[in-house]
């Protein structure tokens, strides 16, 4: 009688665990896309406009 509930219970965890594995290898996909991206020099990101310096006011810092 254990045996039959086992088999029920597991099916739908081997679905379940099916679908994140789906999941997790679409993720690294866009991921390592992303990667790639930016390492070939792709747009920069908002933040990256050359200045080192630049203090909480926005200015260049003396």
């Amino acid at each position: 009688m254990n045996d039959e509930n086992d088999k029920s219970a597991s099916q739908p965890k081997t679905s379940r665990d099916e679908r994140l594995k789906s999941a997790l290898r679409e993720n690294l996909k866009r991921r390592k896309l992303q990667a790639r991206e930016r390492a070939a020099g792709g747009d920069p990101s908002p933040n990256d406009d050359g200045s080192l310096n630049e203090g909480a006011t926005g200015e260049a810092g003396n």
